[in-house]
């Protein structure tokens, strides 16, 4: 996933030094592990109503930031994207089934009719 967001954002390899170097560093650990430190992969989707609102919730432990919802992998999540629907499910209690995917962007997902 990441070599291909490089290929279409070449110049933003410098910023993901981290996260390329991550599965080095942690060699017990996947990216998305909450184990795998200095840092983890997580998910974030981005809800968008068709009125092009934005989700937003209010994070707690940030001090209140509005943030997309997301949050950690869990073991059970198959994909990244089933990561952040559960987490949508779960943080902001939007079932899947009111969620479409874009047509004009595959994998990405905005609010259902």
């Amino acid at each position: 996933m990441v070599t291909a967001y490089l290929d279409r954002h070449p110049g933003e390899r410098h910023a993901l030094a981290g996260l390329l170097a991550a599965p080095d560093a942690v060699a017990d650990a996947a990216p998305t592990s909450r184990t795998a430190l200095p840092a983890h992969v997580t998910c974030s989707a981005v809800v968008i109503d068709r009125h092009r609102r934005v989700l937003h919730i209010r994070h707690g432990a940030s001090g209140g930031l509005l943030l997309a919802r997301g949050g950690h992998v869990e073991a059970d999540d198959d994909t990244l994207l089933a990561a952040a629907l559960r987490e949508v499910k779960e943080k902001a209690g939007i079932p899947t089934s009111a969620l479409v995917l874009r047509p004009d962007r595959p994998g990405a997902l905005a609010a259902g009719p």
